[in-house]
């Protein structure tokens, strides 16, 4: 590596290397001190302490290109030496988190003019914040979380004003927070979470204009009440201040956070009411007012948030009933976008409500008036007869109680069974803000894109609503409790979803799936590609494999699961396939929750809504007006079969007049299935001998036959769906055994 004539970029990130960094790097490579731009040696187990190792920071200092030194995850112990500060004036990106490091932050760091990132964060680096940091003009992203510093933040923070994000929770940070922080005109994250930072909440906090992604100011001592001014938070997401001293009323101006998704208050002495303002807040999902003074009734407000996902009223003085707009919230609870966490445990004055909560019911007026007759002589009955067992009972129903704990009143199984959902912040993030680069595909209700998670790389598809178009917060709702009640390795698995408030201040709705590598049925019936090859088509064994997978999913929606579903949409784009080429069946955004004796067509006219599906796949008889069935899923499946083996979609130009998908194959059939089938199935054969064309045709005409009775335009000519999963099987299994 010394013998490199023009090393630019030495990446060694993520190995096992271990010893000391060599002290002379910076000097000796021939050419580094004027080339080096970039150095990453983090997450390896390069060590330095007190006494060695520490060079490697003075030799770099000669590397007058440097931009980048990322040391974080090694084994790095001892004190940041002073020359750190003689490190070359054009670096930006300096990062030594977690790390053993300790002793003080060098003043010297505030040399590195240019420096955009600077992170010793997850360190035990300590003594005083340097008030030099404040001179780093050009920092966008400061991490000091997980330190053991003392003493203030330093009112020379303010001087910081492109820096985006100040992480600084468990810090051991005391004092106040300076006012200086409200002229940090970029901040868009601001976390001083558990800390030991005393006093009121600076009025010039409330000035910071662009501060979106969340302000967390938790666990810390700061008291005195919450401004008015809160209102102007009109992009934040979060907002946190939980475990603190803070009194006073809450202000209505909170209602004018009006992208707010997370509000934690909880903790503290707010007392009064809760503000009826809430219920502009359409995008909240989270909000905890619980450990407060709160009192007086619950306001209607509340249960006119539909995003609302968890509710924490706990142990604070409300009485009066639960408002029917909340009761009407929980009662929706099944679906994923609804309420999922709620308690309101500790508020004794509370009463009525639905049974689940577990509420004494509301007194009427006529029973107030007479309480004290009624009270006087049940005490004389009870006294005279069975004073000693309604003691008992008492000590009973007590220790019962006692037992139960002190948790959440459950509202019903389900709820404990919900996905965790995601912020639109982290979708916008993942995707790139939706760009046309991580876009998948589009449908008459929305579009797909790739979402790339960064805090672990994960990659999801994400389906985004286009509320613009009547009828999708229904499909929206639809595909939501159609998804969450099914399980099966044939069905798209969905991960969460998203209901919110975008940065327009409007409602934003999408569903986030595992996703699937190999794209959609559709991308390989029909490529793009004018080059046919065997790496962009299918093989007939894989054609059987999808088919039987497509089948298994239906026979578990139309058999296997109460109550019945009938999908409504099945076509090619709508089958995704895995890294494996195993098939998915998804989007249930039209598909119908059948009565569950429905396994046939259904005479239920109010499940009629106008024809389900795709064009050249719907059902005919939809179309005639009848009610919605399984039986629509089976002609459907003919169809997408026929597709699968012929290669020809069923809205092809051919197809006109009297000749359609299902009359081209049946003419086909017999002496001509070879010649119907689809060209490219011979792409992946290695003999086509007289036994292998013979076996092929022989499979062919049993698929084509099958898929030929299951498109038959009258239900009651059908191959039962049961019937036909079965003969798929066998279909699949014998082709198998030849081609061993």
């Amino acid at each position: 590596m010394y013998n490199l004539p023009s090393m630019r970029v030495l990446q060694i990130q993520g190995n096992m290397f271990r010893g000391d960094i060599p002290a002379d790097i910076g000097r000796r490579f021939p050419s580094i001190r004027y080339v080096l731009e970039y150095a990453n040696l983090a997450s390896n187990s390069l060590e330095a302490d007190d006494s060695k190792g520490w060079e490697f920071v003075t030799s770099l200092s000669n590397c007058s290109q440097l931009l980048q030194l990322s040391m974080y995850s090694n084994r790095l112990t001892g004190q940041l030496p002073d020359s750190i500060g003689d490190l070359s004036a054009t670096l930006q990106f300096l990062r030594f988190d977690q790390n053993g490091i300790s002793g003080s932050i060098p003043a010297a760091i505030s040399n590195l003019a240019n420096l955009n990132v600077l992170s010793v964060a997850d360190t035990s680096i300590s003594g005083v914040t340097p008030e030099s940091i404040g001179k780093l003009a050009n920092l966008v992203k400061l991490g000091l979380f997980n330190t053991d510093l003392s003493g203030g933040i330093p009112p020379s923070f303010g001087n910081l004003s492109k820096l985006t994000i100040l992480d600084a929770y468990r810090a051991n940070l005391e004092g106040s927070i300076p006012a200086t922080i409200g002229t940090m005109k970029n901040l868009i994250s601001l976390d001083l979470s558990y800390n030991r930072l005393n006093g009121s909440i600076p009025i010039d906090i409330f000035k910071l204009p662009v501060i979106s992604m969340y302000i967390n100011l938790s666990h810390n001592s700061l008291s005195g009440t919450l401004s008015s001014r809160v209102g102007t938070f009109a992009n934040l997401n979060n907002l946190v201040l939980s475990g603190n001293q803070l009194s006073g009323e809450i202000p209505d101006s909170i209602g004018d956070c009006a992208v707010l998704q997370g509000l934690w208050l909880d903790h503290n002495s707010f007392e009064g009411n809760i503000p009826q303002s809430l219920n502009k807040l359409k995008g909240l999902s989270t909000l905890n007012l619980s450990l407060n003074k709160l009192y007086d009734a619950i306001p209607d407000a509340i249960g006119a948030i539909h995003n609302l996902g968890q509710l924490n009223l706990a142990y604070n003085n409300l009485s009066g009933t639960i408002p029917t707009s909340l009761q009407n919230l929980i009662l929706l609870s099944g679906l994923d976008l609804y309420l999922t966490k709620f308690s309101i445990t500790g508020n004794n004055e509370l009463c009525g409500g639905l049974p689940q909560l577990h509420l004494h019911p509301c007194q009427t007026s006529s029973i107030k008036k007479n309480r004290k007759w009624h009270l006087k002589h049940y005490i004389i009955l009870a006294l005279a007869t069975t004073g000693a067992l309604v003691f008992l009972a008492f000590i009973f129903q007590f220790i019962k109680k006692k037992s139960r704990g002190n948790h959440s009143p459950i509202l019903s199984p389900v709820i404990e069974e919900q996905y965790e959902r995601i912020s639109y912040h982290v979708l916008v993030n993942g995707t790139n803000g939706f760009s046309e680069a991580n876009l998948l595909g589009k449908g008459s209700f929305g579009a797909v894109y790739k979402c790339t998670f960064a805090d672990d790389e994960t990659i999801a598809a994400v389906k985004v609503f286009n509320l613009q178009q009547p009828g999708s917060t229904r499909t929206f709702v639809t595909e939501c409790e159609a998804m969450r009640r099914v399980r099966h390795r044939c069905l798209v698995k969905i991960i969460t979803c998203c209901s919110s408030i975008n940065h327009q201040g409007q409602e934003f709705k999408a569903l986030i799936f595992e996703f699937m590598s190999n794209g959609s049925l559709n991308d390989w019936l029909h490529p793009k590609s004018d080059m046919l090859t065997p790496r962009n088509t299918l093989s007939l064994e894989q054609r059987l494999n999808i088919a039987t997978d497509i089948m298994d999913a239906l026979d578990y929606l139309h058999y296997h699961f109460q109550p019945p579903i009938a999908h409504c949409d099945l076509k090619p784009s709508n089958i995704l396939l895995a890294e494996d080429m195993s098939a998915r069946v998804g989007d249930f955004g039209i598909s119908q929750i059948l009565p569950e004796s429905a396994n046939k067509i259904l005479q239920n006219s109010n499940s009629t809504t106008g024809i389900r599906g795709s064009i050249g796949y719907v059902a005919p008889e939809y179309g005639e007006g009848s009610a919605v069935s399984t039986t629509g899923d089976v002609y459907s499946l003919g169809i997408l079969l026929l597709e699968m083996f012929t290669g020809r979609s069923p809205t092809d130009d051919m197809f006109r007049d009297t000749l359609d998908l299902h009359k081209y194959a049946e003419c086909g059939l017999s002496e001509r299935v070879l010649d119907i089938a689809d060209s490219t199935l011979w792409l992946h054969l290695e003999s086509t001998d007289s036994i292998a064309r013979s076996r092929i045709k022989d499979c062919l005409v049993s698929v084509f036959r099958l898929a030929i009775s299951c498109s038959k335009q009258h239900p009651k000519e059908q191959t039962p769906m049961r019937d036909a999963v079965v003969e798929m099987h066998a279909i699949r299994d014998s082709y198998h055994i030849f081609s061993c």
